[in-house]
């Protein structure tokens, strides 16, 4: 597989994957595992067949430098190469990277009163784009679980390129967690999805509170419409121990109109109470 040993103590050995195809080129035939058909697309994540086989860098990757990306953490706001990939400019990505800071720092002005110190850890971004929203909270205490849907899985290399976690996930589908994993669920025009769609946006809920740690929030920002068909669910939800409406301005990447509601999850000691 062409990885090599960078340290090695005792029973731990640390390996290192290369930066470029020189290794993969000077293989054996018939060695296996083999290398991918030029047919395979490295970048597909979602429904497809397991393959065992070894993806060679990508083209777009520098042939003796490796990805071209710049370290961390400028990486996180610097636009990674594979932008072009997927028909994206650097000025949409600048764009998209500084709303989503004003974004968030307006969630925690509305916040402030009610979030207290290590609170908040596990966070999900249940539509996270270009993970902009993950950059936003980079200078808090906390890590990200960026997911995409299906038909924007060609973004989540961008979400790996900028040092980000991520996955691809249907939320038509229970997602694959322990329950009660999150402090803190963002959903950005996800409400939007599964209503065209035509799902029932109660099971979204439902499944939203599976992974929800008590006393812990809920961001949802989408069409005015649908936050107020929401908010009728937040008693049986037993979201209400705390909430915020907010009716943010047009920005870059929201030219039509959006509601933003943030909920927090009631802490019940006894559900028979």
């Amino acid at each position: 597989m062409c990885w090599r040993v960078v340290a090695k103590r005792d029973q731990s050995v640390i390996w290192a994957k290369p930066v470029s195809n020189r290794c993969y080129q000077k293989r054996d035939p018939g060695i296996q595992p083999p290398l991918c058909s030029s047919d395979d697309d490295p970048d597909e994540s979602w429904d497809v067949p397991m393959k065992a086989c070894i993806f060679p860098l990508s083209e777009w990757m520098h042939k003796d430098k490796g990805s071209g990306l710049v370290p961390w953490p400028r990486r996180l706001i610097t636009p990674p190469p594979r932008l072009e990939e997927i028909g994206l400019s650097t000025g949409v990505f600048y764009d998209d990277t500084d709303t989503w800071h004003r974004r968030v720092a307006e969630y925690w002005k509305q916040m402030r009163s009610v979030i207290h110190k290590n609170s908040i850890h596990n966070v999900m971004d249940m539509n996270a784009n270009l993970g902009s929203f993950a950059v936003a909270m980079n200078n808090k205490d906390v890590w990200v679980m960026n997911v995409l849907p299906p038909h924007a899985v060609d973004r989540l290399k961008i979400v790996y390129d900028r040092g980000l976690i991520g996955t691809v996930h249907d939320w038509r589908e229970s997602f694959s967690t322990y329950p009660r994993t999150y402090d803190l669920i963002h959903a950005w025009r996800v409400l939007s999805e599964i209503e065209k769609r035509e799902c029932g946006l109660e099971d979204l809920l439902i499944e939203m509170d599976r992974i929800l740690r008590p006393h812990r929030f809920v961001i949802m920002r989408d069409k005015p419409t649908l936050i107020d068909y929401v908010i009728r669910y937040l008693p049986p939800l037993r979201w209400d121990a705390w909430s915020a409406m907010v009716e943010p301005d047009l920005d870059a990447i929201s030219p039509t109109e959006e509601r933003v509601l943030i909920v927090r999850k009631t802490f019940v000691k006894n559900l028979t109470e």
